[in-house]
């Protein structure tokens, strides 16, 4: 049996031929790009091997890895937003952010907030809440894999991965430093308790210059706790609870601009409704085969 790509294999197989021709581009000027290059090109590859007849016992046991591949690929390709904008050589576009952060807000709520508002409690709440993007994202998919809902499984990907998709795109052609950046740090009080030093740490050893809007980790967070409304709404509560203090956290521990917690909000409601779309007709998609 020949076996077509399913919806977030396309989003992601679109995606890498987009950053593929925007490495190549881009070569003459970050050299390493071509690394970038490789890592998409080898991505295409990876996802034509899902087109190709394959009737081995192994490909059977780990058919479970299938529907959850493409998010794994995706974030396998992170580090490569560095490589394209030379480490941080190409302008970004932090004083058109802070414009309109400024029209909306009638501030800087990302640098302001927490000093209106100084407090170690909230602090170390707040970015316990941002870690906790690291267990939200990953919920529904543990949930719907345990569950064997491959329906449910297939729109909670294809919504997480359409999140972090358009997020990521923006960062290639529209790039924001963001707070973590920008501003000076936060004083040493206001860190000082182990959420601000797990996060800091997370951040020093992964983090990629240009990547602030919108915040893929509210787009994401936000996706997977919509995306669980489709097969538990207990679930979905918990994690919507989760989100909302994840999207608070990101702008008062001065991580985001308060304009990119709201562009990551929308981007979330919009790759849901894009997930929903793509599984709401019947036949091998909607079963998730």
């Amino acid at each position: 049996m020949v076996v077509a790509l399913r919806p977030a294999e396309r989003i992601l197989a679109g995606y890498a031929l987009v950053v593929l021709t925007v490495s190549l581009a881009r070569v003459p000027e970050y050299p390493a790009a071509r690394w970038a290059a490789a890592a998409h090109a080898g991505v295409l590859c990876l996802l034509m091997l899902f087109v190709v007849r394959d009737r081995t016992p192994e490909y059977g046991r780990l058919g479970w890895l299938r529907p959850i591949a493409p998010i794994l690929l995706l974030l396998a390709l992170y580090g490569s937003l560095d490589l394209l904008s030379g480490f941080g050589a190409r302008p970004t576009y932090d004083a058109h952010v802070l414009k309109w952060e400024r029209r909306i807000f009638g501030g800087e709520p990302g640098r302001e907030w927490w000093q209106a508002r100084p407090s170690v409690f909230w602090s170390t709440v707040l970015h316990a809440a941002y870690l906790g993007y690291y267990v939200i994202v990953p919920a529904p998919i543990a949930l719907f894999l345990l569950r064997r809902q491959p329906g449910h499984l297939g729109r909670a990907t294809v919504a997480i991965l359409t999140a972090f998709v358009a997020c990521y795109l923006v960062f290639v052609f529209f790039p924001v430093a963001g707070p973590y950046y920008e501003y000076p740090r936060p004083a040493s009080w206001f860190t000082d308790n182990w959420a601000a030093r797990a996060v800091y740490g997370i951040l020093a050893g992964g983090s990629s210059y240009g990547a602030a809007f919108p915040s893929s980790h509210v787009a994401a967070a936000w996706a997977a706790a919509l995306a669980c409304w489709w097969g538990s709404r207990r679930a979905a509560a918990i994690l919507s609870g989760a989100a909302a203090l994840l999207t608070v956290s990101v702008v008062y521990c001065q991580m985001h601009y308060a304009v990119d917690a709201v562009a990551g909000l929308a981007v979330a409601l919009a790759a849901t409704a894009i997930a929903a779309g793509s599984y709401a007709k019947g036949g091998r998609t909607a079963r998730g085969s």
